[in-house]
């Protein structure tokens, strides 16, 4: 059935390929994108179409925390996927009052509208994260994982994610949380690993790792997580709402062999990798369990991390003029744990 869908945070890197994903795939759907076009959000993210205001897809420019804004665009909607979050844990570190604002003010805000249109809003998605559990105390991660945020992003996030199951549980409003692990692909912001490491490659740059590497983390293709929101939206009702997904490979990867892998790709050195210090609140071991979503739906990643990865670096390849913008935005500084201030 045809869908009346609201984005927020729908011009940044994960929300603008779902809305590529939807707008290609379901042509009698109507998409509502509301960004406030921050630093990482681009109306270049997003299809043609969205920027001209007309058709099935339009893009309001405004913020997530203006309650009558949200309001007005909520109660036109009948789905609702919420993206809209500051994401960046370094950048959190070095300034993170936008984080508690937009991450957790602008989901109240959000989920307060829902409420208001409950009687006509289907499902409300509220994209969550991985990062709010911390180092794993098992070897993978389900959702049932203590939640031990450890950067204010992460902390943010982790308040968003339990006022949502809090409104849930008092209001039964029509929530699913989902947290995916760290994706990649096309149309990120060169401050995240993998285009940062892809963007050294390509300007011919040393690649940068924090501590000696070997932090593991869960990369998921982009497309994956779409494909896994899509079945949320159709399942069953009874299935989906109030419950919590992973979205997750599964596969444990550390930074530094995402690094060996980039100048492998790109034909650099090995020595073209260089350590500088570690960033305080890092996560040591951070690998999903998807196994929720995989006996509900039936869904199981399919991007292999070499073919995604090889994908993704010739998007960034061919698509200079997207992301040269934001190079001055690669590094942050940040006090290590040794206590020496360093671009990260």
């Amino acid at each position: 059935m045809a869908k009346r869908l609201l984005v927020t945070g729908g011009a940044g890197f994960i929300g603008s390929n779902f809305c590529h994903y939807v707008y290609d795939k379901y042509p009698d759907w109507q998409i509502d994108v509301l960004d406030i076009l921050t630093y990482a959000g681009n109306t270049a993210n997003l299809p043609e179409e969205a920027t001209r205001h007309s058709g099935r897809i339009r893009l309001w420019i405004g913020d997530v925390t203006n309650a009558n804004l949200v309001d007005n665009l909520v109660s036109k909607a009948d789905t609702v996927v919420h993206f809209a979050a500051e994401t960046h844990v370094t950048r959190s570190i070095f300034d993170n009052l936008n984080f508690f604002e937009t991450d957790v003010i602008g989901t109240h805000i959000v989920a307060n509208a829902i409420l208001k249109a409950q009687d006509r809003i289907e499902r409300f998605i509220h994209v969550s994260t991985s990062e709010v559990y911390g180092t794993a105390r098992a070897e993978t991660m389900d959702e049932d994982h203590p939640l031990m945020p450890m950067s204010p992003y992460a902390s943010a996030k982790c308040g968003a994610d339990r006022l949502v199951y809090s409104y849930w549980e008092t209001y039964r409003i029509p929530a699913i949380i989902v947290r995916p692990f760290n994706n990649y692909g096309p149309r990120q912001h060169l401050e995240k690993v993998v285009p940062r490491f892809i963007s050294s490659a390509l300007l011919d740059e040393p690649f940068t790792v924090h501590g000696v590497g070997q932090a593991e983390r869960d990369f998921i293709h982009v497309d994956d997580t779409c494909r896994a929101l899509d079945l949320l939206l159709a399942a069953p009702r009874t299935k989906v709402i109030g419950e919590v997904f992973n979205i997750a490979s599964g596969e444990a990867r550390s930074v530094l062999s995402i690094a060996e892998q980039v100048a492998e790709l790109s034909e650099r050195p090995r020595d073209s990798i260089v350590f500088i210090g570690e960033r305080p609140g890092q996560v040591v071991r951070h690998i999903g369990d998807y196994g929720r979503i995989e006996r509900l739906l039936g869904w199981r990643p399919e991007i292999r991390w070499k073919d995604g990865l090889k994908a993704t670096y010739r998007w960034y390849r061919d698509n200079r003029d997207h992301w040269r913008p934001q190079l001055w935005m690669r590094q942050i500084p940040v006090r290590t744990q040794s206590g020496v201030v360093e671009l990260h």
